[in-house]
């Protein structure tokens, strides 16, 4: 089991190269339970999935391309692709210069803001805000506008946090790489997009 403790919530400051240029499974699982707003609207991070270049799932996985270009740095920027033509995702930039790898924000738990989600997402239930990463840029009005952005600059704001045990599993919604356990959450949170399996890792 693992454990996030020992943090405490205030701004934190995004070019701290220290936590972004790990591994993207590093900085996946220590995410969960950070707090994300865009325009003051948002809330805690609670499941997270990994993605490197050398990963056969990864956007980066061919090289840099425009569409991916900022999935190489630096890190603590923006990525914003469309899924499927439909839906918006976003993720933080992590790792060295180069390397080509980023966390997609699955799933976050409304903290403010919540009229304003409400709003954009035509729902009332919390639960049913942000749990998936289309639905928290619909409701956080992330567009590929935000593409490239710093997350340690307006509209941007990370707040570290903590969390309860963390969970790995399967990442979800791909056909290559999908036994890879890079999917984390934060376990038993009513907010995931998905319930991660009983024999969920734990750490």
């Amino acid at each position: 089991m693992s454990v996030l403790v020992g943090r405490h919530s205030e701004p934190s400051n995004s070019g701290r190269q220290g936590f972004w240029a790990r591994h993207p499974t590093e900085v996946a699982r220590d995410l969960i339970g950070w707090e994300v707003y865009v325009g003051g609207v948002g809330g805690r991070i609670v499941e997270t999935e990994a993605y490197h270049q050398e990963d056969p799932a990864s956007h980066s996985y061919p090289g840099p391309t425009p569409r991916n270009a900022v999935m190489f740095g630096p890190a603590a920027h923006l990525y914003v692709y469309r899924s499927y033509g439909v839906h918006w995702c976003m993720n933080f930039v992590s790792g060295a210069p180069g390397e080509g790898s980023a966390v997609l924000i699955r799933a976050i738990e409304p903290r403010h803001g919540l009229d304003v989600m409400r709003a954009r997402r035509e729902r009332d239930d919390p639960r049913a805000l942000c749990s998936g990463p289309g639905k928290l840029c619909q409701a956080l009005a992330i567009t590929r506008e935000h593409d490239g952005l710093r997350l340690d600059a307006p509209p941007f704001e990370l707040r570290e946090g903590s969390a309860g045990a963390v969970v790995s599993g399967p990442r979800i919604g791909i056909t290559k790489a999908a036994e890879k356990p890079w999917r984390f959450g934060e376990a038993g949170s009513p907010f995931l997009s998905r319930p991660f399996p009983r024999a969920g890792r734990r750490g």
